[in-house]
């Protein structure tokens, strides 16, 4: 059976690979989790993996960092949301690189990958490596999108330009949509629909069809009485409902 460990410094984004890593590779046994680059190398020198998935960025010593003293020992795979630092980590000698948020399909591929690279003799990596590096050269060549950097939002009878990471949800009634922030309250008329289309999905997840969640701002997950999943919002009271179809976001909290 193979083992892996999983090193993220968010503890969501480390029981969501877990899940969709259950789902796509049952056989795959995750035997620990790190917070940060130290963990992991202090991790896989105790517990042997055959695979390390590990963050770019993390507190301390980085993923990147950590690769380098993993070495040899373990095959490492990057999860990140930045696509540029894909070719160094292939050049570091990993096997995939994984984008946050893992979505499924995506991940598949990498499984596939992985899977593949773990039934051949270590001669046969240099090559896959090499066929790898070119696929994510033609991939990276296409122009990315570009995301909503400011919100431009009603407060009273004031507009004021908002920075989008300073945002810490989106909620739609039926006619405006509330733009909240730690310090005020504003509103906007275009729905969450069309604002899930233009925000970075990495930063911007919708847990509702008329709700979107900073990542960042993301405290926990309840349930109320009636079964509900509640998103619960650092520093406020607000509880932000899971719809049915996002509930795959949060199923190990």
């Amino acid at each position: 059976m193979p083992t892996a460990i999983i090193a993220d410094d968010e503890r969501l984004m480390r029981d969501q690979l877990r899940l969709r890593l259950g789902q796509v590779w049952p056989e795959l046994e995750i035997v620990g989790e790190a917070k940060n680059g130290e963990e992991a190398v202090d991790l896989v020198r105790e517990l042997k993996p055959d695979l390390t998935f590990l963050d770019i960025r993390m507190p301390g010593k980085t993923g990147m960092e950590a690769a380098r003293d993993i070495g040899a020992q373990s095959n490492v795979v990057f999860v990140t949301a930045y696509d540029q630092y894909a070719v160094e980590a292939f050049e570091r000698g990993a096997v995939d690189y994984v984008l946050k948020p893992p979505e499924q399909e995506r991940l598949q591929i990498t499984v596939d990958r992985l899977k593949a690279r773990l039934s051949k003799p270590k001669e046969a990596v240099a090559e896959n490596v090499t066929a790898m590096l070119s696929e994510l050269a033609e991939k990276m060549s296409k122009p990315k999108p570009s995301y909503l950097q400011w919100i431009q939002a009603s407060i009273g009878q004031d507009l004021r330009m908002i920075p989008v990471e300073e945002i810490l949800f989106f909620r739609s009634d039926e006619k405006y949509t509330c733009v909240q922030t730690e310090k005020f309250e504003a509103l906007i008329r275009k729905p969450v629909r069309d604002l899930a289309e233009e925000l970075d999905p990495s930063l911007f997840w919708q847990i509702h069809r008329a709700t979107l969640v900073n990542v960042n701002a993301i405290e926990g997950v309840t349930r109320d009485i009636r079964g509900r999943h509640l998103v619960l919002i650092k520093g406020r009271p607000d509880k932000l409902e899971v719809s049915r179809s996002f509930l795959h976001l949060f199923k190990q909290m």
